[in-house]
This record gives C-alpha cells, sequence and structure tokens, in this order.
C-alpha cells in the first residue's frame, strides 16, 4: 500500500536546524537544544549531561539529519521514527537525547500555534502547582562557593527550616548528611561520593539522618512537609533500618531508588510514609513493572530526560493503577518551566520538585524566571514553556570541562 499523502498545511513549520548550546552553571554546566524553523518560530528545551548522562549533546547532533524538512507538529511521530533508528540502544543517554529533541518540538509547535504546551498535553488541571525547596541545606553544604550562606551545624539547619517556613513554601526535601570533623559533610556512596560500595547504614549514618531531620522539624515546625531524599546510597536493608529509626517521625515522603520492583514493593510494604522512586527510568516500559507491583506510592518522572509528551504516557499509566506522580527537576529555569507545564496537565500530581536556592546569574540566563508564591509555582500562560535561554548571557558564561557528577576526580 503507498503511503498517504500529507498535505501543505501538515508540514508547515519545517525544521530547518538543530543545535545545542552550553553554559557554566557553578559546579556543573546547563545543556539547551534549539530548534529553528522556516517560519522563524524557534523552540528550546533543556537537557542534562552532568547527572551520570555523558553524551547527550552527540545524540541530538547525530540524529538532527532525521528532523531537518520536518514539521514540528508531529513531534511523536518525529519520536517514533527516532526511537525505532536507535532502537539497539533505547533509553539512558540516546533516551535523553530523544526527549530533549521531543521538548524542543513542543516548545515551537505551542509557538506556532500561539498557546502555552499545556494546552498540547490536554489542558490545565490547575493554575498553581504546589513545590517543594528540593535539596534544602543540600547546596549550602555541599556546594556554598556557589551558592553562598554556608551551612556547617545543625543550627545552620534550623535556622534553614525558619526561612523556608517564612518564604511560605510548605515542603522541603533534604539528602543524607553526616559529622565530619565537627562540619556537616554530605553522603552519597551511591554516587561514588565517598567510596564506600557496602552502602551500608552504619550509626554515623543513621546519627547523622535523624539529626538533620529533627533540627528541620524544630526549625520549620510541625506542619511543614519534610522529605528525605536517600537517593541510590543505601541498600534495601539499611532502608528497613532507617524506617524503624524514623517510626516516630512524620515524612512527606521517603525517597529511594531500586532497580527492583520486588525491592521497593517489599519496602512499601514495611512503610510508615509513602515511597517515592524512579527518577532515573526513561520510557513507559520501564516503569511498568512497578506499576503492576504497586512499589510506589509516587512516581517520580523525570520530563526532561523522557519528553514531556511520552511523560503524560507515563502519568496516565501511572494514574490507571492509583499511583501519583512527581516532576523531578533540579535543573535551570527552563526545565522548571517544562516540568510546570506537565504537572498543570496530570490530574494524579502529588507535588513539583523545585531548587529555590539559584546561582547569582541564573535569572540572566532566562528570559523569564518561574515565580513563587505562597509555595506554590504560578503557571505561565504565553506561548510555548513560557521562557527560553538568553544567548548572549549564555555566552557571558562558557561552559566547563568536566563539572557535575562526572568531575574528573576520584572519589575518596
Amino acid at each position: 500500500m503507498a503511503p498517504a499523502e500529507t498535505s501543505d498545511d501538515d508540514q508547515s513549520v519545517k525544521v530547518t536546524a538543530v543545535e545545542t548550546l552550553h553554559c557554566d552553571a557553578g559546579w556543573r554546566n546547563y545543556h539547551f537544544c534549539k530548534i529553528s524553523t522556516d517560519e522563524g518560530v524557534v523552540g528550546w528545551s533543556e537537557f542534562d549531561e552532568g547527572f551520570g548522562s555523558p553524551g547527550v549533546s552527540t545524540v541530538i547532533e547525530a540524529l538532527a539529519g532525521r528532523l531537518i524538512g520536518q514539521s514540528v507538529h508531529h513531534h511523536d511521530r518525529i519520536h517514533t521514527e527516532l526511537f525505532a533508528a536507535t532502537r539497539p540502544g533505547a533509553g539512558s543517554v540516546v533516551g535523553q537525547g530523544l526527549g530533549a529533541i521531543e521538548n524542543a518540538l513542543l516548545d515551537a509547535k505551542a509557538k506556532a500555534l500561539g498557546v502555552p504546551v499545556y494546552v498540547l498535553l490536554g489542558g490545565k488541571q490547575r493554575d498553581r502547582i504546589r513545590v517543594y525547596w528540593s535539596h534544602c541545606g543540600t547546596w549550602r553544604i555541599a556546594y556554598h562557593m556557589f551558592y553562598g550562606k554556608r551551612i556547617t551545624d545543625l543550627a545552620g539547619v534550623r535556622a534553614l527550616g525558619e526561612e523556608v517556613r517564612d518564604a511560605g513554601f510548605t515542603a522541603l526535601k533534604t539528602n543524607i548528611f553526616t559529622d565530619w570533623q565537627g562540619a556537616l559533610r554530605s553522603w552519597a556512596p551511591g554516587f561514588g561520593r565517598p567510596w564506600s560500595p557496602g552502602l551500608n547504614a552504619e550509626p554515623f549514618v543513621l546519627r547523622g539522618i535523624h539529626d538533620v531531620l529533627a533540627a528541620f522539624r524544630e526549625g520549620a515546625g510541625p506542619d511543614m512537609g519534610i522529605l528525605l531524599d536517600l537517593n541510590f546510597n543505601l541498600r534495601t536493608a539499611g532502608v528497613l533500618e532507617i524506617l524503624r529509626m524514623l517510626a516516630d517521625f512524620d515524612l512527606f515522603w521517603l525517597e529511594y531508588d531500586n532497580d527492583s520492583p520486588d525491592a521497593l514493593r517489599y519496602i512499601r510494604d514495611h512503610s510508615h510514609t509513602q515511597v517515592a522512586s524512579l527518577e532515573t527510568l526513561i520510557g513507559l516500559p520501564r516503569f511498568l513493572p512497578y506499576f503492576r507491583s504497586q512499589a510506589v506510592d509516587v512516581a517520580i518522572v523525570d520530563a526532561v530526560w523522557n519528553g514531556t509528551w511520552q511523560s503524560m504516557k507515563i502519568a496516565a499509566s501511572a494514574n490507571a493503577n492509583e499511583v501519583h506522580v512527581a516532576p523531578h527537576n533540579f535543573y535551570g529555569h527552563l526545565s522548571t518551566m517544562m516540568s510546570a507545564h506537565f504537572a498543570a496537565a496530570v490530574p494524579n500530581l502529588r507535588i513539583m520538585e523545585t531548587d529555590i536556592d539559584r546561582l547569582p546569574w541564573d535569572d540572566d540566563l532566562f528570559t523569564v524566571a518561574p515565580r513563587f508564591e505562597d509555595g506554590h509555582l504560578i503557571l505561565p500562560t504565553t506561548p510555548g514553556w513560557g521562557t527560553e535561554p538568553n544567548e548572549d548571557a549564555l555566552a557571558a558564561h562558557p561552559p566547563k570541562v568536566g563539572p557535575g557528577f562526572l568531575v574528573n576526580r576520584r572519589a575518596n
């Protein structure tokens, strides 16, 4: 059978160029995909290469030729084509490259139609999106040279809890810290920092978790939602020890990454709080075993990695299995806006992640910064994502070599 003919209208707003741009973001770089069209419409997306993902730019550049001449209106068909072309290496860095392309196509399509991206996603369910202050304390402890307001002790943690409460936020998320030679230090052996491959819940690790959470509760007050992110830093047995230790502590959720749906289901069955996970998964098929086994209460979906259109499919499947979703978002302002459109459109939203501690030059890099009121992000209503990179500002902050989790030094 001959292929169906396509009308000229369907082929409007054709891709003419695909580029990647990069800039310095302190301990890492920010990365962007720019798609230009014959109608003068430009679509943007943000992606990441510092969170264990070297080579996303290479994927985008390798696939760019397949986009030239195609209409931005057919983003899902283009994604299907690109997935077929990369199927032997699907997921991981390849999947993130496809996600970056899809997100830039969505921005271009929405701008061409004169609507916000959430309209393409079925319309908004909400105008204001509840957010939590992510990496609360983390950036000020581990990367104070970039963010300032250094925290070294529990008194600083208590003061930050007060700051979060006084700023109107209703939830915060923190990570694992231990006391080392009289100062707080992040504990992330799952990322090789420090090198401790046993991933054991040693007494000093448990003590650090308990003391930091207690300090946050004392400073932020009884009504603050407190989220604990364990990342990949413990094994299942250690997570169960933490749950026993925190049995009387009112957590908003426990966040933990594990590649075994059975292990996560076991943890959830023994948990007194909601369990959130899955932020590093790419593609709907990867999520399905966790949904089928009821392994999580909240599926954390990275719309930057997966592509927002594909993320809506993941959210729909989660909804069918009585699972909430929450965006994974700890990049730049464009990522925050992209995640906000996803959060606005899904019915089963739990809450949205965002970083409030920012670099001094973050706002300069984008045409519009996110706006927060009373612990909520106010959804932009302008066409596209509602912001885009400022290319002159990007050029003024050239990218550094080797930052992020992939910094070129041995773990110690």
